[in-house]
């Protein structure tokens, strides 16, 4: 994993997230594959995780699959069985997804809200990997596709469920059929960025910072309800809040948090 992503554990539970294999624009090999899925379960499991911001060293966030990485006897995302033959992309190896498909999945697993930086080049794998964070900064000029048509390929790296809700259908068969490259700005008036900044890292971060001065059993407990919300019924939806709701009310967190805004000082909260 370190040579393909670094995690620093930052002031206040946050994590600064960063793809680091500048020469290749943060391309995804098999190792890059690996490092990211070894990053995920890490944070998975990290206490005191408050928020994730994940960005891009160099010129790109994430420039996708890196073809010349891929032999004749590797499956799309590099991988081989364990006995050396090629592995099949329907072999659920990480719970609902395989391992090409959590790299972008994965983000959403994260208990703690998941912010994304992107700059330079968002295409095919890249760009379905900003796609699975909950908060997505671009900067205006950063180009994205959906790329995989280009190499006659679907889009396979769990971008159609990560999709689904953000921007209308039309739009994405387009954007798929045709793999057109669009810029930051168009990305955000499509519904795929939240923001467009000229800055991405640097408001992703003031945004992690105030996140994490939130309840964090507060901020786990939307989270699982934003990540059931595109399948449940309204009234799965309804419960979910009250039994969510139910854990939280009038626990230390949740008085601290009253607390806290009361007297107009920082948060202590514990996990």
């Amino acid at each position: 994993m370190k040579d393909r992503v670094s995690i620093t554990m930052l002031d206040d539970g946050i994590a600064d997230v960063r793809f680091i294999r500048t020469d290749k624009m943060n391309a995804l090999d098999p190792a890059m594959f690996d490092g990211i899925n070894e990053a995920i379960a890490q944070l998975k499991e990290t206490k005191g995780l408050r928020a994730v911001v994940v960005s891009g060293e160099g010129r790109a966030f994430c420039a996708g699959l890196d073809l010349s990485s891929l032999g004749s006897d590797s499956g799309s995302d590099g991988s081989k069985s364990v006995t050396g033959s090629k592995s099949t992309l329907s072999d659920r190896t990480h719970g609902i997804a395989n391992r090409a498909q959590y790299v972008a999945w994965g983000w959403r697993e994260i208990p703690a809200p998941v912010i994304a930086a992107a700059h330079g080049v968002a295409f095919g794998g890249g760009f379905q990997i900003l796609s699975g964070a909950d908060i997505r900064f671009v900067h205006p000029d950063t180009r994205c596709a959906i790329m995989e048509l280009k190499w006659g390929l679907v889009p396979d790296m769990a971008g159609f469920p990560l999709w689904r809700g953000n921007v209308r259908d039309d739009v994405l068969r387009e954007l798929t059929y045709t793999n057109r490259i669009f810029n930051g700005t168009e990305a955000q008036e499509m519904g795929f960025a939240t923001h467009v900044s000229d800055n991405p890292l640097d408001d992703a971060m003031a945004l992690a910072k105030q996140i994490a001065l939130k309840n964090p059993d507060a901020i786990k407990a939307s989270k699982r309800i934003f990540n059931s919300m595109q399948d449940a019924t309204d009234a799965e939806l309804l419960m979910a809040e009250s039994v969510e709701q139910d854990k939280i009310i009038r626990t230390p967190n949740q008085m601290e948090a009253v607390f806290a805004e009361m007297q107009k000082r920082k948060p202590a909260f514990t996990d």
